[in-house]
């Protein structure tokens, strides 16, 4: 009995030992999938990456690499036409491919001036040669909306969207919206690309295709539209075909906040009186910038006790704007602005209790209240614009309309 119990256990270890023999020999180590950056497989190669430091040129970056000054200068003389030396930027990256031996012998040399272009400079053979290249891009559609649950860039964001959208987005709106005044809960819509480069690395938003925002509530749209592809001028309509391009922007800063109204009773934080407050306060940050906001001509800048620094632009013989508490005046008496142009930077000059500007707007030579008008509108598309308009924004406000349940 006892023969019998050692001999299961000797088989039992040998099919245990045998089975775990079988496991080690069906188990398959996978390749390491190759890295292949500019057109190299940087497995064939020693990988030198680095960006120019201050006091780096094209010269001392190869001439590290054990390669002489005599060498230098025939390399640099044999890639002029190709590949400029001296337009190596500070900061820029710069790869070099050395050969995979002892003697680590420079054989490329890679400059990136922008994530899509790249120079190669091949110094294997004693005629050096450069040529650029630039990666493929590939654009990708993004429709993104719904319910505003925070700022316009605090939503970009969250759908990993990046901010210079939204500064795009408020330019086109800028005639129609203050976005300080979109609310919490207010639909909006948004069909944009994206550029990827190689497909895979993310390279920031290509064109704004449509949109859309509740403002007031009201829904506002805007379509891209190019009359003459000659041009090739674009320009954005909301969907009856009318331009979003006004005569007057809506307000001298973006995303700023009003803090005081157009008032004839006003109790002057400053000199702690009632006076009458002809113009409206935007708050913002010291040397935020200020915009005109339709073009013409500067009429006047200078400084006042109460005014602080400031510009008024006469825009034609019916209106006129004046900016002021500015921390600097960046124009001129005389000189033309155009519309959205940066004449100032937001300060606390004068008599202000805080950073900010006082927009004052003048009609017939009457100071009135900006907010209140009913300022002039740009034109309608009409005949064979509006029905090619017409034809191409349909299937877009079709899935703008999707996205909002509108």
């Amino acid at each position: 009995m006892k023969k019998a119990f050692v001999i299961i256990i000797v088989l039992f270890s040998i099919f245990s030992c045998n089975k775990t023999a079988e496991k080690v020999e069906t188990k398959i180590s996978k390749p390491k999938p190759k890295k292949i950056e500019f057109g190299f497989n940087y497995a064939d190669f020693n990988i030198v990456q680095d960006t120019i430091k201050k006091g780096d040129t094209f010269g001392t970056i190869i001439e590290s690499q054990n390669i002489g000054d005599k060498q230098v200068y025939t390399i640099v003389a044999q890639v002029k036409d190709s590949f400029n030396v001296r337009s190596i930027r500070y900061n820029k990256p710069y790869t070099l491919l050395r050969s995979k031996n002892k003697t680590n012998k420079l054989e490329y040399f890679i400059y990136q001036p922008d994530a899509l272009t790249y120079y190669v400079v091949d110094v294997r053979d004693t005629l050096a040669k450069a040529y650029k290249k630039v990666k493929p891009v590939t654009l990708r559609r993004k429709i993104i909306g719904g319910v505003l649950k925070s700022s316009l860039s605090e939503t970009l964001g969250n759908n990993s969207v990046e901010a210079a959208l939204a500064n795009r987005i408020t330019k086109v709106f800028s005639w129609s919206i203050d976005f300080f005044k979109l609310k919490k809960g207010d639909r909006y819509g948004l069909i944009f690309t994206e550029r990827f480069i190689n497909g895979k690395t993310y390279d920031g938003v290509e064109e704004l295709q449509a949109a859309f925002f509740e403002y007031k509530g009201k829904i506002i749209y805007a379509f891209p539209f190019e009359k003459d592809s000659l041009s090739g001028k674009v320009e954005y309509y909301d969907d009856q075909g009318k331009t979003l391009k006004n005569f007057f922007l809506k307000t001298p800063i973006k995303f700023s906040r009003i803090t005081s109204r157009f008032t004839m009773n006003r109790f002057h934080p400053v000199q702690h009186r009632w006076k009458a407050h002809k113009g409206t306060d935007y708050a913002a940050p010291t040397g935020t910038p200020i915009s005109t906001t339709a073009s013409g001509v500067v009429e006047q800048t200078g400084y006042t006790a109460g005014n602080g620094n400031f510009v008024k632009v006469k825009h034609n013989k019916t209106y006129s704007t004046q900016y002021l508490h500015m921390s600097r005046i960046l124009v001129r008496r005389g000189q033309h602005v155009t519309q959205g142009q940066k004449i100032g930077l937001v300060g606390s000059t004068g008599l202000a209790s805080g950073p900010h500007v006082c927009y004052r707007f003048w009609k017939n030579g009457v100071q009135v209240d900006a907010l209140r008008l009913n300022l002039p509108t740009g034109e309608s598309l009409a005949g064979q614009y509006k029905e090619r308009f017409f034809k191409q924004i349909e299937p877009l406000k079709r899935e703008l309309d999707s996205i909002g349940n509108l």
